[in-house]
């Protein structure tokens, strides 16, 4: 069941990848990706519950699925109240529900954290010039739209953030 798990986790990254992508191109992020991400994380919770041993501390301690279901709703309301405010987009809001059920509890410090940096990184990079040679480039024109509109699209950031947090337990 762990290979399961496994293979729904490398699903659920190509995913949050693609809700990066399309909010980059376009500022939108479709539920429909969105959903896809939550209905992984279902599918992979029944994939650990049908694997352990302790089917209780599976589900109920803070390092499992309702550890996890905690730090999807946390974020999600977190999210819902940054719209409310205009400070959000409604696809960004929705994306921290997804962002925090793949995190989970143990893992909102570091994603906080690292969504803090990478954010001030976009925005000290936002300020640099496109060099000329490159100017003319799809991905250098699309950031040349970002800085004119002032529209940061944070679901870029809330998913990188969210793979390397993901990541850090593989990288320790």
């Amino acid at each position: 069941m762990s290979q399961m798990a496994a293979f729904i986790s490398s699903l659920s990254v190509l995913l949050f990848l693609y809700a990066a992508w399309t909010d980059f191109r376009t500022w939108k992020i479709p539920n429909t990706v969105v959903l896809a991400l939550v209905t992984l994380y279902a599918l992979r919770a029944v994939a650990v519950m049908l694997g352990s041993e302790d089917v209780g501390a599976a589900l109920f301690a803070s390092s499992g699925i309702g550890g996890d279901v905690g730090a999807g709703l946390l974020m999600f309301v977190l999210g819902v109240v940054l719209w409310a405010f205009r400070l959000f987009g409604a696809g960004d809001a929705k994306l921290f529900l997804p962002i925090g059920l793949f995190v989970g509890w143990h893992g909102m410090l570091p994603f906080s954290f690292l969504l803090l940096v990478l954010g001030v990184v976009t925005l000290l990079v936002l300020r640099l010039p496109v060099p000329l040679r490159v100017a003319h480039l799809a991905f250098f024109m699309r950031i040349g739209e970002i800085r004119a509109s002032r529209k940061i699209p944070y679901g870029v950031l809330m998913v990188f953030a969210a793979l390397l947090t993901l990541a850090l337990p593989i990288i320790r």
